[in-house]
């Protein structure tokens, strides 16, 4: 088990990059976070609703990592929580190395199942321009490795908020590597 801390947690009721950040967020079971444009049984985001709206939302609740940002701004970005579009920025937890099926448990109730990677697009250049690439780097076999965190489902809903704990509980092997959902 590992263990971490959320920084920042952040919502938006439109589809817009940037979310605004907020003191506290409710996370419902099954759902996302109350009053978010990305909440939902099934999918929300734009283009997998033209593709088939109703397949299953496995993109309830976003989780970016702070390290990221930190590795921004080395770079000269200046992107702050929420500014990426996630609902939870996290720090001491390496999100992009988690298998798939694992939980998060935040704060004293809220369970999150990681589904997946995010992948970036093309809105991000439109953002801050050259970030894009920036968010994208290769692995040790070539690979794209995309940096932009990861999705999730909701297990169980409650409040979370800055300064909650961050607790992996990590799935029964065979461990499966997290794939763009």
């Amino acid at each position: 088990m590992d263990s971490g801390q959320v920084i920042a947690v952040a919502i938006d009721d439109k589809h817009r990059f940037s979310k605004r950040p907020v003191e506290k967020i409710h996370v419902l079971t099954g759902v996302g976070v109350e009053g978010d444009a990305h909440s939902g049984v099934t999918v929300k985001h734009r283009s997998r609703v033209r593709a088939d709206p109703s397949q299953p939302n496995l993109r309830q609740v976003h989780l970016i990592h702070a390290e990221l940002l930190d590795e921004l701004a080395d770079q000269g970005f200046d992107v702050v929580p929420a500014d990426l579009g996630e609902n939870i920025t996290t720090r001491g937890v390496d999100l992009l190395g988690l298998p798939r099926g694992t939980v998060l448990k935040l704060g004293a109730d809220v369970e999150l199942e990681v589904t997946g990677l995010r992948n970036p697009c093309s809105q991000i250049d439109k953002f801050q321009p050259g970030l894009l690439k920036a968010v994208l780097g290769k692995g040790t076999n070539g690979e794209l490795v995309r940096k932009t965190g990861v999705m999730t489902i909701v297990l169980k809903g409650g409040v979370v908020a800055p300064g909650n704990a961050i607790i992996v509980k990590l799935p029964s092997p065979p461990l499966v590597p997290l794939e763009v959902v």
